[in-house]
């Protein structure tokens, strides 16, 4: 667990996960046009993550909090970066950098993520902080069939 400026992360507890589903729900809908809404309502998502086993070691899931509660999360599995979403009033203020650099701590070898090829925001974000476009695709592999790159940080 760390502090930073009256931030803490830490990882995810099962009491987290409706949470951490509504900081999906609402990053994903404010991302839009630059990222593609999602096509799971909801309540689809809330089942997602209220469905997550914590202690299973398939993810590894962290939130970031402060006096707001939980203001972002991020995912990892295996090498990948699945997730990392920070609200959208929550957004500029180094929790996103918090997160990433928390990743490559996890993750020195290196590790990769998917970003979807319009969300310029998010593709500059990563850029900023070292990771490198390696792979265009059509979008086909996604399941809002919309190109998306793999990004990839090779490592410390």
């Amino acid at each position: 667990m760390t502090a930073t400026d009256g931030l803490t992360v830490r990882p995810a507890t099962p009491e987290d996960l409706p949470r951490v589903a509504d900081v999906f729900i609402a990053t994903r809908a404010a991302a839009a046009p630059a990222m593609p809404p999602s096509i799971h309502p909801p309540h689809e998502v809330h089942a997602f993550y209220a469905g997550l086993d914590l202690d299973s070691g398939d993810r590894e899931t962290w939130v970031a909090e402060d006096d707001r509660g939980i203001v972002a999360f991020t995912e990892l599995k295996g090498s990948w970066l699945d997730d990392l979403y920070v609200l959208p009033e929550a957004q500029g203020e180094g929790i996103g950098t918090t997160l990433l650099d928390l990743v490559k701590s996890l993750r020195p070898g290196g590790f990769s993520l998917w970003v979807f090829e319009s969300n310029a925001p998010a593709r500059a974000f990563y850029a900023r902080h070292g990771l490198i476009e390696r792979e265009l695709t059509d979008g086909s592999g996604n399941e809002e069939r919309a190109p998306d790159i793999r990004m990839e940080w090779p490592g410390a």
